[in-house]
């Protein structure tokens, strides 16, 4: 919720009784920051400050073993430098390519195989084994390494399985090239041709990651390489963004890139912030507007303050819950871990049972070289893949829609709610009070009792009071002069105007002065507006007049009906949950065609409220704004903290929406169904593949004729492990419309 919950100034209107706009006002009004955690401009703490846990985000599980759990190969690339292993495996494959053309050309059995005798003097027999061994030493060194990793940590899987084939083959092929095994048991193409397919896969795989991280890619190149520090009135000076600290003026010349997060205190300019939230369109920012970091000034030049730098501004959070999004660890990881960590030992069985079935049946030549080709086949590869190469494409696509998974978990839940319970006030509404009318006494003038009432309320930093004196100054009135500003919670605000008080408040100023209230305020208030009452005490004894009544009301944001609407038509039930008063929140949920609303509710019943929900066996998902929401939003199955791009996370939510459109709540119901199917796809055919194959792989058509050579198993593995990437990247073609 926004400070007008928060205070209690939209919440606390009506403790004394229904539709109390001003018990809240004065409240909140100036004592409001103590109670929400907000400074009294209502701005929230850093997002590190917020987010402690979020420092080391992607150095978990990312640290420990990479995108695919219990492969050691990864633990060296955990998913965060794919580019360098992109090019190693490029680099690694062309020369095993080029290593093994030799190989294959000079074998006598592949020659055989085509019917040809290769070329060359008897010296010749020796290329294969001598480059068929610099292939498996050198360019088959990620493989071997990666299967030391894993009998270390003790989580044998695919390269373990890899290492076992092509040591195998190896050893069997010096074997045989020494005399000291038949010479059928000679598989130095065949082990060449496994290396080069192999590596040929994990460069596909790598690119394919490489591109999951493209949306981290572009957050980190959004801030300028250069910053200009204002020195003087027409003077600045270049230096660079890690150099700026908070109070310095920059200039954000047109078509440039804000330096650090800050406020406007000079020119207004339309920002494209499509990178930060998702908005496609610019929006304009003039003095006093908050600009985040990485954000482009598209017409004119603005002067910023810098208010946040470095780990602190925005952009940084949104990263670090990309990272931790994609570091984390889901329901249908673990179980795509357990699988790979199962099909390791089948394989292992299989190739066990398939050697000594052929070895039994006298073909101990069969044996070997299909036992090869059962590990290869078997390698687990596409079941590594095919979990968090789809989680890290939809974190990253929804980080570039503006909305942001810090918890994957809460991203894998999201497909089954069947209830969204929304806060009203900052996530329904702008949170963002607008004067709607004002009624002074016979005898005052509208814009007297305006200007008035913006004198009292100047000293204030409370919406309300800031959307009086903001309507004032629209209207060009000069307001007067204004001293001993005086608030007391609960009943309002008050200062001196030329010898007289002047007081501001809501009913409670009224029943603390018995003035009564006009009939018009008790009308606004039944209609759900926040209505003030403007009293004038002329002598400090003498009697208290009312000069008129101000209406003022939060204004629902344009997208709220067409986001309510979204959600019904997908048959998942839509609530409103507000500490506002009963009337303001009837009147919200009538335009939006909410009919389920619980209006007067602290932060403990929007608790207590989701926990019952849930004990009905409700899926429930909370959007709120994380500030007194914070309880349930941590209560909720899947809690959605709205908020702008400047107040990016709040700590309790998994999901953040950075773009302040309720209509992505529905873009994360759909974003998480279309990545459950393609999780459900990958895994069918990647566990689904295996088992079928391995039986081909063990000859069990053999009698038939039907047999499956050592390089076709490499290529059939690694076309799995590219079927289930090229299934994954379709996700890309979501459209997450807000």
């Amino acid at each position: 919720m926004s400070q007008h919950e928060q205070s209690g100034h939209g919440t606390g209107h009506h403790p004394a009784h229904a539709g109390d706009p001003h018990e809240e006002h004065a409240h909140t009004g100036h004592a409001h920051g103590e109670q929400d955690g907000t400074d009294h401009h209502g701005s929230h703490a850093s997002v590190r400050a917020d987010h402690p846990q979020l420092e080391h985000a992607g150095h978990g599980e990312h640290a420990g073993h990479g995108e695919h759990a219990g492969h050691g190969e990864h633990a060296g690339h955990g998913g965060h430098d794919h580019s360098h292993h992109v090019a190693m495996f490029r680099r690694l494959f062309w020369i095993a390519l080029v290593l093994s053309i030799p190989v294959v050309a000079f074998s006598p059995m592949f020659g055989e195989l085509l019917g040809y005798t290769p070329p060359g003097a008897p010296w010749t027999s020796w290329i294969p084994p001598v480059l068929g061994t610099i292939v498996y030493l050198w360019t088959g060194w990620p493989f071997l390494s990666g299967a030391v990793d894993e009998l270390r940590g003790r989580r044998p899987g695919m390269m373990l399985l890899i290492g076992l084939a092509t040591t195998v083959a190896f050893l069997s092929s010096w074997g045989a090239t020494l005399g000291l095994l038949p010479p059928g048991l000679d598989f130095w193409w065949e082990e060449a041709l496994l290396v080069v397919i192999m590596l040929l896969g994990h460069w596909l795989e790598m690119a394919a990651l490489a591109r999951t991280g493209s949306a981290l890619d572009e957050l980190a190149g959004l801030l300028p390489d250069t910053a200009e520090r204002v020195t003087g009135p027409q003077q600045t000076e270049p230096v660079d963004p890690a150099q700026l600290v908070p109070g310095d003026v920059v200039l954000v010349r047109p078509g440039a890139r804000v330096p650090a997060d800050g406020e406007v205190v000079d020119g207004e300019a339309n920002l494209d912030e499509s990178m930060i939230t998702g908005e496609s369109r610019p929006v304009l920012r003039s003095p006093g507007h908050a600009v985040v970091a990485g954000t482009v000034t598209t017409d004119n030049a603005i002067r910023v303050r810098v208010t946040r730098v470095g780990e602190d501004t925005a952009l940084a959070g949104i990263r670090r819950l990309v990272e931790q999004a994609q570091s984390s660890t889901t329901r249908a990881q673990l179980l795509a871990d357990r699988a790979a960590g199962w099909l390791f030992w089948f394989a292992l069985l299989a190739a066990i049972a398939t050697a000594s079935a052929w070895v039994l049946l006298g073909a101990p030549q069969d044996a070997l070289s299909r036992t090869v080709t059962v590990l290869v086949i078997a390698c687990p590869h596409a079941l590594g893949l095919a979990i968090p190469l789809v989680v890290s494409i939809a974190t990253g696509k929804a980080a570039s829609a503006g909305i942001l998974v810090s918890d994957r978990a809460a991203l894998e839940r999201a497909r089954e709610i069947d209830t969204v319970v929304f806060d009203k006030t900052g996530t329904l509404t702008t949170g963002r009070p607008h004067l709607d009318a004002v009624l002074p006494v016979p005898g005052i003038g509208p814009d007297e009792l305006l200007a008035l009432a913006a004198a009292a309320e100047s000293g204030s930093e409370h919406p309300l009071a800031r959307a009086i004196v903001e309507a004032a100054h629209a209207r060009g009135l000069d307001l007067p002069q204004a001293t001993g500003f005086r608030s007391s919670p609960a009943t309002g605000v008050q200062a001196t105007i030329d010898g007289a008080t002047v007081m501001v408040g809501g009913p409670r100023l009224l029943l603390d002065t018995g003035v009564p209230a006009l009939p018009e305020a008790i009308e606004w208030n039944d209609q759900g507006a926040t209505v003030l009452q403007l009293l004038r005490q002329s002598e400090p004894s003498g009697p208290i007049e009312a000069l008129g009544t101000l209406a003022l009301s939060d204004t629902v944001r344009a997208s709220a009906k067409e986001a309510v609407s979204a959600l019904q038509r997908e048959g998942v039930r839509v609530a409103m949950i507000t500490g506002d008063a009963h009337a303001v929140a009837r009147a919200v949920g009538d335009e939006l065609g909410i009919t389920e609303i619980r209006a007067g509710a602290r932060p403990e019943d929007k608790e207590q409220l989701l926990a019952a929900m849930k004990a009905h066996g409700e899926v429930v998902a909370m959007v709120g704004d994380g500030v007194n929401d914070a309880p349930a939003l941590a209560r909720a199955d899947v809690g959605i903290a709205i908020g702008a791009g400047t107040d990016v996370a709040a700590a309790t939510a998994g999901i953040v929406i950075a773009n302040d459109d309720p209509r992505s709540v529905a873009a994360v119901i759909a974003l998480s169904r279309a990545t459950h199917r393609k999780m459900v796809q990958n895994l069918w055919w990647a566990a689904g593949y295996n088992v079928a194959a391995v039986p081909l792989a063990a000859g069990v058509l053999a009698p038939i004729g039907f047999e499956l050579p050592m390089a076709v198993g490499a290529l059939l593995m690694s076309a799995s492990t590219v079927v289930v990437a090229l299934n994954a990247q379709l996700l890309r073609r979501l459209r997450l419309t807000a």
